[in-house]
């Protein structure tokens, strides 16, 4: 079972399996009903994950998750908003929609394997199954896969984390998919370019507060603490001469703190609901990273904290933090 976003990604993952010879069935998820121009849960989208597998001469099904996506994903992501920490929504969707939901029906009905289109590779070690980078380094998806476990892993194929991007839609291209030339889709499916602040405001009962310094004094008001998030410098409505980062949200309390580049820097970050393969968190040093494309920074973990060589930008609560061995998933967690 091929997961079909209607991209160009899943696109070729299908086409190269059919090539190697598997029993090829593309599946398209229907998560989200509402507005969409993401170029993954619009209407659009599921055309083209149709019309490419009849390209394909696959049989083609669209599988109705909207109800679950909302409670898992949705939710979640407007709850974290509200109560000022900063989500990872596609890390959610693919560990309870398509590693969760997806894996489950394709085993109940019979397939061997599911297979996506991200850019990341799955490698052998001593400790099972692992996720590794994809060879395209500036498209790698590793990171949003750091929960995927070894079972999960004996059932996934990611045929695209061995070829770069471009090698993507040149495969695309000569075999004329339609989604050779498709723009990629953005990070946050459910809400429309520039509409992040219309849609936690039409879900989220906002309390307006206040914006102060690190020593307490008063610098501006907000409306609320969901328009924020940790690191951001700009549009805080403030103006103190030197350049201020938001340095820490108190949701309770309504209140929005900035500071100096000096005042965000940390060398630690507290992690909650870790998971680490085999079980047993890494020795010796890592390398963590701490945004999608993020750059690595030498790091160990001990117990729940990991201690970074040296000063990054704090980690928003709700972020995700992943350990790499080289190129090699170890785990991660959730910035606490």
């Amino acid at each position: 079972m091929v997961m079909m976003s209607g991209g160009v990604d899943s696109s070729v993952a299908a086409a190269m399996l059919v090539d190697a010879g598997y029993d090829v069935t593309g599946v398209t998820l229907k998560l989200w009903g509402g507005p969409s121009d993401s170029g993954c849960c619009a209407v659009s989208d599921v055309e083209d994950a149709r019309r490419v597998a009849a390209q394909l001469g696959i049989p083609h099904y669209v599988f109705n998750f909207s109800d679950e996506f909302e409670d898992r994903v949705v939710r979640p992501y407007v709850d974290a908003y509200a109560h000022g920490r900063t989500p990872n929504p596609c890390v959610e969707c693919n560990r309870t929609m398509k590693w969760g939901r997806l894996l489950e029906r394709a085993l109940r009905l019979g397939f061997d394997a599911v297979a996506t289109g991200h850019h990341a590779r799955i490698v052998a070690t001593p400790d099972g199954l692992a996720v590794a980078r994809g060879v395209d380094r500036a498209k790698d998806q590793s990171y949003v896969c750091y929960m995927l476990d070894a079972v999960q892993l004996a059932r996934t194929l990611f045929p695209v984390g061995a070829i770069t991007k471009a090698e993507v839609r040149d495969h695309a291209a000569r075999l004329g998919l339609r989604t050779a030339s498709k723009r990629e889709s953005m990070d946050v499916c459910f809400i429309t370019r520039g509409g992040r602040e219309a849609f936690l405001g039409a879900r989220i009962a906002r309390r307006a507060g206040h914006i102060v310094t690190s020593d307490g004094r008063v610098v501006g008001r907000h409306g609320g603490v969901d328009a924020f998030t940790i690191g951001q410098r700009r549009g805080l409505g403030v103006a103190l001469g030197e350049r201020r980062y938001v340095v820490d949200i108190d949701a309770e309390r309504a209140s929005v703190t900035v500071g100096t580049r000096d005042e965000l820097m940390r060398r630690e970050v507290r992690l909650s609901d870790a998971r680490w393969r085999g079980d047993r968190a890494p020795r010796g040093e890592v390398l963590v990273q701490t945004r999608a494309h993020g750059e690595p920074v030498p790091a160990r973990v001990e117990g729940d904290i990991v201690r970074i060589v040296r000063p990054i930008a704090r980690v928003a609560r709700g972020q995700v933090v992943v350990c790499y061995d080289g190129d090699i998933v170890l785990g991660g967690g959730t910035a606490a």
